[in-house]
């Protein structure tokens, strides 16, 4: 019966409306009471269309209430104030209705909005990160680069001050060798003996007597080692300036000391300054090939 009553036309309203001559005829002032009432409703342009059944069940009620013999009036104004008093619940009922609607419209739409403000910040953060990984990806990428080519830079320069120092050395090992050869071919022909042999080791340039530089538990110099020994002193006073160390070697006590000695003695006799020379006597057997040696420092 009320989805039959919704579909109630506005013209029937106007009928209704229209009972309220009836009103102000009657004796009863509640009927106009009530009719103002129900205007009011109507004139509120935000509820002119809503409870449209209840509106128009109190507008009959008016009516009836309007038009009641005297035994019915207390009970048709009783009912005509409930029909009204059920038309005004209905209608700010369907107002706060439409006003929950519209709030939980507003509510979507200020959850959509937020959510898509979240969403364009975290893309913006996302985006953000993005390109500060891609740039501390790529300043890794130039610091290793760059690494890399200060590696290779010093190994460039690590292996050209090799090769030059190697170039150095040897060139300075071959002006040394080289000067060396013309002192010693200088100091054979001033002296007009042959040196001894000779070599350079860790402890410099290294000439040894032979073991017939002296004779067999003796300690005086043999007439070709004094030869040797003249050649010796012309050549370190052509250009050898450095400390000159003399070692020489008999198993026999005291007899090492004597030869050093010895070779200490003629080469001071043939003009080498005896500041230069230190002498030590080994207690080690002579050899064939080694009975004393006299160390040129570098």
């Amino acid at each position: 019966m009320k989805s039959a009553a919704l579909r109630i036309s506005p013209p029937l309203l106007a009928l209704g409306l229209a009972l309220s001559p009836l009103a102000d005829a009657a004796e009863d002032p509640a009927v106009a009471q009530l009719t103002q009432r129900l205007v009011a409703i109507q004139a509120n342009p935000d509820a002119s269309e809503l409870a449209a059944y209840e509106r128009l069940q109190a507008q009959q009620a008016i009516a009836a209430l309007a038009n009641a013999k005297r035994r019915d009036v207390d009970q048709a104004r009783y009912l005509a104030d409930r029909r009204v008093e059920i038309a005004e619940t209905s209608v700010r009922a369907a107002l706060a209705k439409r006003e929950v609607s519209q709030l939980e419209r507003t509510r979507s739409d200020l959850l959509i909005e937020a959510s898509r403000r979240d969403a364009q910040r975290a893309r913006q953060e996302s985006e953000r990160l993005r390109v500060q990984a891609q740039i501390q990806a790529e300043e890794s990428e130039r610091l290793r680069q760059a690494a890399e080519q200060e590696a290779l830079a010093r190994q460039d320069a690590e292996t050209a001050l090799t090769s030059v120092a190697g170039k150095q050395t040897a060139r300075l090992s071959a002006a040394q060798q080289n000067a060396a050869k013309l002192a010693r071919e200088e100091a054979e022909l001033v002296s007009g003996s042959k040196l001894p042999g000779s070599k350079f080791d860790s402890r410099g340039e290294v000439f040894t007597f032979a073991g017939d530089a002296f004779a067999s538990g003796k300690g005086a110099l043999s007439g070709g080692a004094k030869g040797q020994a003249k050649a010796l002193a012309e050549y370190l006073n052509i250009g050898k300036k450095g400390r000159v160390r003399i070692e020489a070697y008999d198993a026999a006590a005291g007899v090492g000391q004597q030869r050093a000695e010895a070779l200490r003695d003629a080469l001071v006799g043939a003009g080498v300054s005896a500041s230069r020379l230190q002498v030590s006597g080994k207690k080690a057997a002579a050899t064939k090939a080694r009975s004393a040696e006299v160390i040129i420092a570098p």
